[in-house]
Protein backbone atom coordinates (compact mmCIF):
# COMPACT_ATOMS: atom_id res chain seq x y z
CA UNK A 1 0.00 0.00 0.00
CA UNK A 2 1.35 3.63 -1.25
CA UNK A 3 1.57 6.23 1.17
CA UNK A 4 0.63 9.86 -0.13
CA UNK A 5 1.57 12.94 1.35
CA UNK A 6 -0.80 16.26 1.38
CA UNK A 7 0.55 19.66 2.28
CA UNK A 8 -2.67 20.33 3.81
CA UNK A 9 -3.02 17.21 5.80
CA UNK A 10 -0.79 15.63 9.04
CA UNK A 11 0.58 12.48 8.53
CA UNK A 12 1.36 10.82 11.56
CA UNK A 13 4.57 8.82 10.96
CA UNK A 14 7.36 6.88 13.58
CA UNK A 15 10.53 6.91 12.36
CA UNK A 16 14.01 5.83 13.60
CA UNK A 17 17.10 6.57 11.81
CA UNK A 18 20.89 7.82 12.34
CA UNK A 19 21.51 10.92 11.41
CA UNK A 20 24.70 12.63 10.83
CA UNK A 21 24.98 15.58 11.74
CA UNK A 22 27.28 17.82 9.60
CA UNK A 23 28.80 20.98 9.84
CA UNK A 24 27.39 23.63 8.23
CA UNK A 25 28.52 27.13 6.74
CA UNK A 26 29.21 29.36 9.67
CA UNK A 27 31.23 32.24 7.33
CA UNK A 28 32.39 33.26 3.84
CA UNK A 29 35.64 31.70 3.16
CA UNK A 30 35.56 29.58 5.94
CA UNK A 31 36.31 25.87 5.14
CA UNK A 32 37.82 24.50 8.41
CA UNK A 33 37.49 25.14 12.04
CA UNK A 34 39.25 23.89 15.33
CA UNK A 35 37.03 21.86 17.85
CA UNK A 36 37.41 24.14 21.43
CA UNK A 37 35.66 22.20 23.29
CA UNK A 38 31.80 19.21 23.46
CA UNK A 39 28.26 20.41 25.55
CA UNK A 40 27.33 16.76 25.04
CA UNK A 41 28.88 13.06 25.39
CA UNK A 42 27.78 9.79 23.69
CA UNK A 43 24.31 8.81 24.50
CA UNK A 44 22.95 12.22 25.92
CA UNK A 45 19.36 12.70 24.67
CA UNK A 46 19.33 16.42 22.82
CA UNK A 47 16.32 18.65 21.46
CA UNK A 48 16.20 21.28 18.99
CA UNK A 49 18.54 24.38 20.09
CA UNK A 50 20.71 22.77 22.49
CA UNK A 51 24.46 23.53 22.62
CA UNK A 52 26.48 21.12 21.05
CA UNK A 53 29.78 22.43 20.65
CA UNK A 54 32.24 25.01 20.68
CA UNK A 55 34.45 25.72 17.16
CA UNK A 56 36.52 28.72 16.43
CA UNK A 57 37.48 29.62 12.96
CA UNK A 58 40.18 31.61 11.77
CA UNK A 59 38.21 34.52 12.58
CA UNK A 60 35.69 33.74 15.26
CA UNK A 61 34.35 31.36 18.41
CA UNK A 62 30.86 29.76 17.20
CA UNK A 63 28.76 27.74 19.71
CA UNK A 64 26.67 25.05 17.12
CA UNK A 65 23.08 24.20 18.04
CA UNK A 66 21.50 21.07 17.61
CA UNK A 67 18.77 21.11 14.76
CA UNK A 68 17.05 17.81 15.99
CA UNK A 69 15.56 15.76 19.11
CA UNK A 70 17.46 12.70 20.06
CA UNK A 71 19.98 10.68 21.07
CA UNK A 72 23.73 10.67 20.52
CA UNK A 73 25.45 7.91 18.87
CA UNK A 74 28.76 8.74 18.58
CA UNK A 75 31.02 12.06 18.40
CA UNK A 76 33.33 12.49 15.70
CA UNK A 77 36.08 14.14 16.83
CA UNK A 78 38.14 15.55 19.87
CA UNK A 79 38.99 18.33 21.38
CA UNK A 80 41.82 20.40 19.23
CA UNK A 81 40.61 18.60 15.92
CA UNK A 82 40.38 20.50 12.70
CA UNK A 83 36.67 19.50 11.47
CA UNK A 84 36.02 20.56 7.71
CA UNK A 85 32.27 22.24 6.76
CA UNK A 86 30.52 19.60 5.36
CA UNK A 87 32.03 16.54 7.40
CA UNK A 88 30.14 15.10 10.03
CA UNK A 89 30.25 16.39 13.76
CA UNK A 90 28.25 13.59 15.16
CA UNK A 91 25.61 11.17 14.33
CA UNK A 92 22.30 11.12 16.54
CA UNK A 93 19.55 8.66 16.95
CA UNK A 94 16.43 10.33 15.46
CA UNK A 95 13.29 8.88 17.01
CA UNK A 96 10.42 10.94 16.80
CA UNK A 97 6.54 10.38 16.78
CA UNK A 98 3.88 12.34 15.20
CA UNK A 99 4.08 15.90 14.67
CA UNK A 100 7.74 15.96 16.17
CA UNK A 101 9.18 12.90 14.23
CA UNK A 102 11.79 14.18 11.83
CA UNK A 103 11.16 12.09 9.03
CA UNK A 104 14.36 10.55 7.09
CA UNK A 105 14.91 11.07 3.45
CA UNK A 106 16.62 7.43 2.87
CA UNK A 107 15.42 4.02 4.97
CA UNK A 108 17.36 1.45 6.24
CA UNK A 109 17.16 -0.71 3.15
CA UNK A 110 15.99 -0.82 -0.45
CA UNK A 111 12.38 -1.95 0.02
CA UNK A 112 11.58 0.73 2.63
CA UNK A 113 13.44 3.53 -0.07
CA UNK A 114 11.55 3.32 -3.09
CA UNK A 115 8.68 2.80 -1.80
CA UNK A 116 8.71 6.02 0.84
CA UNK A 117 10.20 7.69 -2.89
CA UNK A 118 7.28 6.32 -4.72
CA UNK A 119 4.83 8.12 -2.40
CA UNK A 120 6.56 11.52 -3.00
CA UNK A 121 6.73 10.61 -6.91
CA UNK A 122 4.25 13.32 -7.79
CA UNK A 123 5.35 15.98 -5.53
CA UNK A 124 7.33 19.10 -6.83
CA UNK A 125 10.75 19.06 -4.69
CA UNK A 126 11.38 22.56 -5.61
CA UNK A 127 7.83 23.77 -4.78
CA UNK A 128 7.85 22.27 -1.70
CA UNK A 129 11.30 24.33 -0.54
CA UNK A 130 9.57 27.03 -1.20
CA UNK A 131 6.26 26.59 0.66
CA UNK A 132 5.92 27.50 3.97
CA UNK A 133 5.86 23.32 5.84
CA UNK A 134 2.71 22.31 7.71
CA UNK A 135 3.68 20.88 11.25
CA UNK A 136 3.71 17.76 10.79
CA UNK A 137 6.67 18.50 7.13
CA UNK A 138 8.63 21.34 8.87
CA UNK A 139 11.25 19.10 10.16
CA UNK A 140 11.05 16.82 7.09
CA UNK A 141 11.58 19.78 5.20
CA UNK A 142 14.25 21.37 6.91
CA UNK A 143 16.10 18.06 7.00
CA UNK A 144 15.94 16.95 3.03
CA UNK A 145 16.09 20.99 1.52
CA UNK A 146 17.96 22.64 4.26
CA UNK A 147 20.53 20.53 6.02
CA UNK A 148 21.23 17.92 2.78
CA UNK A 149 22.27 15.45 5.15
CA UNK A 150 22.99 11.98 3.89
CA UNK A 151 23.64 8.96 6.02
CA UNK A 152 26.06 6.59 3.68
CA UNK A 153 25.07 3.24 4.82
CA UNK A 154 21.36 3.47 4.91
CA UNK A 155 20.37 3.37 1.13
CA UNK A 156 21.63 1.87 -1.77
CA UNK A 157 19.42 3.40 -3.92
CA UNK A 158 20.91 3.94 -7.44
CA UNK A 159 19.20 6.71 -9.11
CA UNK A 160 21.56 8.77 -11.01
CA UNK A 161 20.86 12.33 -12.48
CA UNK A 162 21.35 11.91 -16.55
CA UNK A 163 22.69 14.32 -19.01
CA UNK A 164 19.88 16.57 -19.73
CA UNK A 165 18.76 19.98 -20.03
CA UNK A 166 16.41 19.56 -16.58
CA UNK A 167 17.47 21.60 -13.65
CA UNK A 168 19.35 19.37 -11.76
CA UNK A 169 17.60 18.91 -8.39
CA UNK A 170 19.38 20.09 -5.29
CA UNK A 171 20.14 22.99 -3.01
CA UNK A 172 21.62 26.59 -3.50
CA UNK A 173 24.47 25.21 -1.22
CA UNK A 174 25.63 22.45 -3.06
CA UNK A 175 25.33 24.52 -6.18
CA UNK A 176 27.62 26.71 -4.81
CA UNK A 177 30.35 24.18 -3.83
CA UNK A 178 30.16 22.91 -6.96
CA UNK A 179 30.56 25.74 -8.69
CA UNK A 180 33.33 26.46 -6.91
CA UNK A 181 35.38 23.23 -7.57
CA UNK A 182 33.93 23.39 -11.29
CA UNK A 183 31.94 20.27 -10.82
CA UNK A 184 29.04 19.39 -13.44
CA UNK A 185 26.44 18.49 -11.55
CA UNK A 186 25.23 15.92 -13.71
CA UNK A 187 27.92 13.52 -13.97
CA UNK A 188 26.79 12.85 -9.65
CA UNK A 189 24.32 10.25 -8.85
CA UNK A 190 22.16 11.76 -6.31
CA UNK A 191 20.76 9.40 -3.37
CA UNK A 192 18.16 11.62 -2.33
CA UNK A 193 14.25 11.66 -3.12
CA UNK A 194 13.71 11.14 -6.77
CA UNK A 195 17.66 11.71 -7.65
CA UNK A 196 18.28 14.99 -5.65
CA UNK A 197 22.05 15.21 -5.13
CA UNK A 198 22.51 15.80 -1.58
CA UNK A 199 25.83 17.58 -0.02
CA UNK A 200 27.06 14.45 1.09
CA UNK A 201 26.97 12.80 -2.83
CA UNK A 202 29.10 15.76 -3.81
CA UNK A 203 32.04 15.37 -1.06
CA UNK A 204 32.02 11.75 -2.02
CA UNK A 205 32.38 12.88 -5.45
CA UNK A 206 35.47 15.01 -4.40
CA UNK A 207 36.52 12.51 -2.65
CA UNK A 208 37.11 10.37 -5.28
CA UNK A 209 33.99 8.56 -4.77
CA UNK A 210 34.38 6.93 -1.64
CA UNK A 211 31.10 6.68 0.80
CA UNK A 212 31.40 6.21 4.26
CA UNK A 213 29.99 2.77 4.15
CA UNK A 214 29.74 2.50 8.39
CA UNK A 215 29.32 4.60 10.74
CA UNK A 216 32.42 2.71 12.92
CA UNK A 217 34.39 3.79 9.53
CA UNK A 218 34.32 7.47 9.68
CA UNK A 219 35.18 7.47 13.39
CA UNK A 220 38.18 5.08 12.17
CA UNK A 221 38.98 7.60 9.56
CA UNK A 222 39.92 10.28 12.19
CA UNK A 223 41.15 7.45 14.78
CA UNK A 224 43.61 6.92 12.38
CA UNK A 225 45.22 10.25 11.52
CA UNK A 226 47.52 10.33 14.87
CA UNK A 227 49.56 7.39 14.18
CA UNK A 228 50.41 8.04 10.53
CA UNK A 229 51.88 11.22 12.48
CA UNK A 230 53.98 9.30 14.46
CA UNK A 231 55.20 7.43 11.71
CA UNK A 232 56.53 10.37 10.30
CA UNK A 233 57.72 11.37 13.49
CA UNK A 234 59.54 8.66 13.93
CA UNK A 235 61.25 8.76 10.16
CA UNK A 236 62.91 12.02 11.95
CA UNK A 237 65.34 9.48 13.99
CA UNK A 238 65.54 8.67 17.44
CA UNK A 239 67.15 12.00 18.72
CA UNK A 240 63.74 13.81 17.83
CA UNK A 241 61.57 11.52 20.00
CA UNK A 242 61.16 13.87 22.65
CA UNK A 243 60.28 16.88 20.21
CA UNK A 244 57.10 18.77 20.11
CA UNK A 245 54.87 19.03 16.76
CA UNK A 246 52.14 21.76 17.22
CA UNK A 247 49.68 22.20 14.78
CA UNK A 248 48.79 26.05 13.71
CA UNK A 249 45.36 26.43 14.31
CA UNK A 250 42.54 29.21 15.16
CA UNK A 251 43.97 32.91 14.90
CA UNK A 252 47.44 32.03 14.87
CA UNK A 253 46.26 29.99 11.94
CA UNK A 254 45.16 33.61 10.38
CA UNK A 255 48.12 35.56 11.50
CA UNK A 256 50.18 33.06 9.02
CA UNK A 257 48.21 33.47 6.21
CA UNK A 258 48.25 37.63 6.49
CA UNK A 259 52.07 37.55 7.67
CA UNK A 260 52.16 35.59 4.57
CA UNK A 261 50.53 37.96 2.27
CA UNK A 262 52.05 41.19 3.99
CA UNK A 263 55.60 39.69 2.29
CA UNK A 264 53.95 41.09 -1.18
CA UNK A 265 54.34 44.13 0.31
CA UNK A 266 57.42 46.75 0.19
CA UNK A 267 57.57 48.28 3.61
CA UNK A 268 58.84 51.58 4.93
CA UNK A 269 59.35 53.06 8.10
CA UNK A 270 59.10 56.07 9.91
CA UNK A 271 59.01 56.65 13.85
CA UNK A 272 59.20 59.36 16.35
CA UNK A 273 58.27 60.34 19.68
CA UNK A 274 55.77 62.40 21.29
CA UNK A 275 55.28 64.37 24.74
CA UNK A 276 52.57 63.04 26.65
CA UNK A 277 52.46 65.47 29.47
CA UNK A 278 49.41 67.21 28.69
CA UNK A 279 47.40 63.97 27.65
CA UNK A 280 48.56 62.46 30.98
CA UNK A 281 47.26 65.28 33.36
CA UNK A 282 43.77 65.62 30.66
CA UNK A 283 43.51 61.67 31.21
CA UNK A 284 43.55 61.59 35.07
CA UNK A 285 41.07 64.65 35.24
CA UNK A 286 39.01 62.62 33.01
CA UNK A 287 39.23 59.17 34.56
CA UNK A 288 36.95 59.76 37.57
CA UNK A 289 33.81 60.89 34.92
CA UNK A 290 34.68 57.60 33.13
CA UNK A 291 34.72 55.35 36.01
CA UNK A 292 31.40 56.95 37.10
CA UNK A 293 30.04 55.52 33.99
CA UNK A 294 31.43 51.99 34.25
CA UNK A 295 34.59 52.52 31.66
CA UNK A 296 38.17 51.87 31.61
CA UNK A 297 39.98 54.90 30.34
CA UNK A 298 43.32 54.82 29.11
CA UNK A 299 45.50 56.56 26.52
CA UNK A 300 44.37 54.06 23.48
CA UNK A 301 41.27 56.69 22.81
CA UNK A 302 43.12 59.30 22.54
CA UNK A 303 45.37 58.05 19.81
CA UNK A 304 42.32 56.52 17.86
CA UNK A 305 40.84 59.67 17.63
CA UNK A 306 44.06 61.56 16.99
CA UNK A 307 44.26 59.07 14.08
CA UNK A 308 40.66 59.25 12.96
CA UNK A 309 41.35 63.40 12.66
CA UNK A 310 44.45 63.31 11.34
CA UNK A 311 43.22 60.28 8.17
CA UNK A 312 40.37 63.60 7.45
CA UNK A 313 43.56 65.26 6.57
CA UNK A 314 45.59 62.21 4.93
CA UNK A 315 43.13 60.43 3.72
CA UNK A 316 45.22 58.16 1.45
CA UNK A 317 46.24 56.14 4.28
CA UNK A 318 43.07 55.38 5.31
CA UNK A 319 43.03 53.74 1.59
CA UNK A 320 42.81 49.87 0.51
CA UNK A 321 44.96 48.99 -2.06
CA UNK A 322 43.75 46.26 -5.02
CA UNK A 323 46.95 45.19 -6.51
CA UNK A 324 44.94 42.67 -9.43
CA UNK A 325 43.00 46.03 -10.94
CA UNK A 326 45.64 47.98 -9.38
CA UNK A 327 43.03 50.77 -8.08
CA UNK A 328 42.54 52.29 -4.72
CA UNK A 329 39.53 52.61 -2.32
CA UNK A 330 39.16 55.51 -0.65
CA UNK A 331 37.00 54.66 2.71
CA UNK A 332 34.32 57.25 4.17
CA UNK A 333 34.52 55.49 7.79
CA UNK A 334 37.46 55.17 9.42
CA UNK A 335 37.58 51.68 10.59
CA UNK A 336 40.35 51.47 13.05
CA UNK A 337 41.57 47.70 14.27
CA UNK A 338 42.93 47.57 17.60
CA UNK A 339 45.88 44.73 18.30
CA UNK A 340 44.74 43.00 21.03
CA UNK A 341 47.13 40.38 22.83
CA UNK A 342 45.26 37.23 24.21
CA UNK A 343 45.94 33.89 25.71
CA UNK A 344 44.41 32.36 21.67
CA UNK A 345 46.90 34.89 20.42
CA UNK A 346 47.37 37.76 17.89
CA UNK A 347 43.31 39.26 17.82
CA UNK A 348 42.97 42.84 15.78
CA UNK A 349 39.01 43.75 16.16
CA UNK A 350 37.84 46.83 14.97
CA UNK A 351 36.36 49.90 16.20
CA UNK A 352 34.08 51.27 13.32
CA UNK A 353 33.40 55.05 12.19
CA UNK A 354 35.93 56.55 14.31
CA UNK A 355 35.33 59.66 13.01
CA UNK A 356 31.87 59.78 14.32
CA UNK A 357 32.52 59.08 18.05
CA UNK A 358 33.43 60.99 21.22
CA UNK A 359 36.46 59.94 22.99
CA UNK A 360 34.20 58.00 25.77
CA UNK A 361 31.99 55.82 22.60
CA UNK A 362 35.57 54.77 21.57
CA UNK A 363 36.60 54.17 24.99
CA UNK A 364 33.46 52.15 25.57
CA UNK A 365 33.39 50.37 22.86
CA UNK A 366 37.19 49.22 22.87
CA UNK A 367 36.09 47.71 26.66
CA UNK A 368 33.39 45.59 24.94
CA UNK A 369 35.85 44.00 22.52
CA UNK A 370 38.80 43.93 24.93
CA UNK A 371 36.42 42.08 27.74
CA UNK A 372 35.14 40.27 23.89
CA UNK A 373 38.37 39.12 23.04
CA UNK A 374 39.80 37.97 26.77
CA UNK A 375 36.60 35.68 27.04
CA UNK A 376 36.96 34.47 23.20
CA UNK A 377 33.67 35.66 22.24
CA UNK A 378 34.65 37.93 18.84
CA UNK A 379 32.92 37.17 16.53
CA UNK A 380 33.36 37.21 12.61
CA UNK A 381 31.17 41.30 12.26
CA UNK A 382 34.26 42.44 15.16
CA UNK A 383 37.13 41.85 12.67
CA UNK A 384 35.15 42.62 9.06
CA UNK A 385 35.99 46.37 7.02
CA UNK A 386 39.21 47.16 8.83
CA UNK A 387 40.96 50.34 7.03
CA UNK A 388 43.66 51.51 9.36
CA UNK A 389 45.07 49.90 12.69
CA UNK A 390 46.85 50.42 15.69
CA UNK A 391 49.31 48.56 18.08
CA UNK A 392 50.09 49.42 21.31
CA UNK A 393 53.06 47.49 21.76
CA UNK A 394 53.55 49.38 24.68
CA UNK A 395 51.68 47.59 27.56
CA UNK A 396 54.13 44.76 27.16
CA UNK A 397 57.28 47.24 27.26
CA UNK A 398 58.62 47.78 23.84
CA UNK A 399 59.42 51.19 22.65
CA UNK A 400 60.21 51.08 19.19
CA UNK A 401 59.64 48.40 16.21
CA UNK A 402 58.24 47.76 12.69
CA UNK A 403 54.81 47.16 12.64
CA UNK A 404 53.80 45.08 9.90
CA UNK A 405 50.79 45.82 7.02
CA UNK A 406 47.75 43.61 6.69
CA UNK A 407 46.86 43.50 2.94
CA UNK A 408 44.55 45.21 1.99
CA UNK A 409 45.54 48.26 4.20
CA UNK A 410 48.17 50.51 3.10
CA UNK A 411 49.46 51.30 7.22
CA UNK A 412 49.67 50.66 10.21
CA UNK A 413 50.98 52.67 13.82
CA UNK A 414 52.74 50.56 17.17
CA UNK A 415 52.62 53.05 19.70
CA UNK A 416 55.14 52.45 22.76
CA UNK A 417 55.44 52.74 26.25
CA UNK A 418 55.72 55.78 28.13
CA UNK A 419 59.26 56.62 29.86
CA UNK A 420 59.96 59.48 32.26
CA UNK A 421 63.49 61.11 30.53
CA UNK A 422 65.05 64.07 30.49
CA UNK A 423 64.61 66.18 27.65
CA UNK A 424 66.31 69.85 27.29
CA UNK A 425 63.80 72.78 27.23
CA UNK A 426 63.81 74.40 23.44
CA UNK A 427 67.25 75.58 22.79
CA UNK A 428 68.31 76.65 26.57
CA UNK A 429 70.25 74.39 28.86
CA UNK A 430 67.58 73.57 31.00
CA UNK A 431 66.92 70.07 31.55
CA UNK A 432 63.27 68.83 32.73
CA UNK A 433 61.93 65.32 33.02
CA UNK A 434 59.55 64.59 30.51
CA UNK A 435 56.88 62.06 29.85
CA UNK A 436 57.90 60.18 26.04
CA UNK A 437 56.31 57.90 24.05
CA UNK A 438 57.81 56.11 20.88
CA UNK A 439 55.40 56.11 18.02
CA UNK A 440 56.70 53.68 13.97
CA UNK A 441 54.26 53.28 11.42
CA UNK A 442 54.56 51.17 8.75
CA UNK A 443 53.28 52.22 4.97
CA UNK A 444 52.98 50.48 1.39
CA UNK A 445 55.25 52.18 -0.43
CA UNK A 446 53.41 51.26 -3.68
CA UNK A 447 50.28 53.80 -2.60
CA UNK A 448 52.00 56.15 0.08
CA UNK A 449 55.48 58.28 0.23
CA UNK A 450 57.57 59.40 2.78
CA UNK A 451 56.18 62.48 3.30
CA UNK A 452 52.50 61.84 2.93
CA UNK A 453 53.57 59.05 6.34
CA UNK A 454 55.34 61.79 7.66
CA UNK A 455 52.68 65.02 7.70
CA UNK A 456 50.26 61.73 8.75
CA UNK A 457 52.24 61.27 11.55
CA UNK A 458 52.76 64.71 12.68
CA UNK A 459 49.12 65.63 12.34
CA UNK A 460 48.46 62.86 15.01
CA UNK A 461 51.66 63.62 17.02
CA UNK A 462 50.73 67.37 17.11
CA UNK A 463 46.89 66.10 18.12
CA UNK A 464 48.84 64.03 21.32
CA UNK A 465 50.73 66.45 22.32
CA UNK A 466 47.81 69.52 22.74
CA UNK A 467 44.56 67.04 23.44
CA UNK A 468 42.71 69.87 23.26
CA UNK A 469 43.14 70.95 19.78
CA UNK A 470 40.61 68.05 19.38
CA UNK A 471 38.04 69.54 20.68
CA UNK A 472 37.90 71.99 17.37
CA UNK A 473 38.61 68.97 15.35
CA UNK A 474 35.60 67.17 17.11
CA UNK A 475 31.92 66.76 15.46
Amino acid sequence: MMMRRHKSTTMKTTTSTHTPFLLSDIGEGIAEVELLQWFVRSGDEIAQFDRLCEVQSDKATVEITSRFDGKIVNLCGDVGDMIKVGSPLMHIHVDGDGANSVISHEEDDDVHAHAHAASLHNINDEEDMLQIPSKASSSYQNYVNVNGLANGAASNMSAVNPISTEKVQTTPAVRKIAKENNIDLYTIAGTGINGRILKSDLLDHLNGGQQFKSFDQITTNTANIQPEKIENKALLGSHHDHDQIEPIRGVARLMAKSMTLSLQVPHFSYADEVTMDNLKDVRENLKPIAEAEGLRLTYMPFAIKAASIALNQYPKVNCSFDDSSMTLRYHQDHNIGVAMDTSRGLVVPVIRACQNLSIFEITRELNRLQSAAAEGKLTESDFADCTFSLSNIGVIGGTYMKPVIVPPQVAIGAIGKIQRLPRFVGETDEVIAAHIMQVSWSGDHRVLEGSVMANFSNSWKLLMENPSRMILKLK
